[in-house]
């Protein structure tokens, strides 16, 4: 195992180790206790605190205990054994949780080869709509708690929203889109700030699959940009993603001078923002918490 830049070392509690791997606190503590498994540090009052590297080999044993393997057995591992192990498990293994795991330290640890190849398998068994929703939505949602914790570099969150970003390019590429009387206007960007398109170019794959005219702007757009493509297309429909460029007031705001901007279009805003946003909307803004609510709404 080879040890890669984490950002920060020691910023886990049992409750976060608990929550990214799905084994319980107590469980984790007899583990410590019988098997010797991890040594956390401790602070003056006996809070345990676990590293990055803590939480890298916990994710692994989650794996093997979870497909079989009893914790005594991989209690005589060393960590290399329990890498390969993993890997080996992983290459001819479909579950959806370790999945998401097996993604997790590949990120962790740079492995191209074999993010793209689990992605890839997983594409060819669920098909790339059930990939995005089962596998790569959780993943980006555990990716955020690891950066929002510190534990993971920008070029390992880099890394994997790359590789995740081409996928779904390619995947739209392949579509070849039919129009015809029923086909309606998109245009889709990120405001100004915001850079996260995982969220947008999956709703750009949705609109074409259904037949729908999209022009795609991308990240950070202005106004007078989005204004100008409005003017040339005359767009039905406006779409936008946030992910952590603003926060509530500065949403609201946004949202307001949009829908006065754009008064003629309804305008569908997304993301992980979004989802938390509870502030009312003007009236032709629509909030969609999930992929599925936009696809209804673009089968409507």
């Amino acid at each position: 195992m080879f040890n890669f830049y984490l950002m920060k070392t020691e910023k886990y509690n049992i409750k976060d180790l608990e929550k990214l791997t799905g084994i319980k606190a107590h469980t984790i503590r007899i583990w410590e206790k019988r098997y010797k498994l991890l040594d956390p540090s401790r602070t003056d009052t006996n809070i345990r605190h676990y590293t990055g590297e803590d939480l890298k080999k916990l994710l692994n044993i989650s794996i093997l205990n979870k497909n079989g393997l009893k914790i005594s057995r991989i209690a005589e591992l060393n960590e290399a054994q329990i890498s390969e192990k993993v890997i080996e498990l992983t290459n001819r293994n479909s579950d959806v949780e370790d999945q998401i795991q097996a993604l997790t330290m590949a990120m962790f640890h740079f492995n191209l080869q074999k993010f793209e190849k689990l992605l890839t398998v997983s594409y060819i068994n669920r098909g790339f709509e059930s990939t995005y929703a089962e596998i790569i939505v959780p993943f980006l949602a555990k990716m955020g708690f690891l950066w929002q914790a510190g534990t993971i570099s920008p070029a390992q969150e880099h890394f994997a929203a790359n590789i995740i970003r081409r996928k779904i390019l390619v995947a739209i590429d392949g579509l070849l889109a039919s129009y015809n009387e029923h086909s309606k206007k998109y245009i889709l960007f990120l405001p100004e700030g915001e850079f996260h398109e995982i969220n947008l170019l999956y709703a750009y794959y949705l609109l074409k699959k259904e037949n729908q005219h999209v022009t795609y702007l991308g990240s950070s757009v202005p106004y007078t940009s989005i204004d100008e493509n409005n003017q040339f297309h005359q767009a039905d429909y406006l779409v936008c993603s946030f992910t952590s460029a603003l926060n509530t007031n500065k949403i609201q705001v946004y949202l307001k001078q949009l829908s006065q901007q754009f008064s003629n279009q309804t305008i569908l805003v997304m993301g992980p923002q979004i989802a938390l946003y509870n502030q009312p909307l003007p009236a032709n803004v629509i909030k969609t918490k999930e992929i599925d609510e936009l696809r209804k709404i673009i089968k409507s």
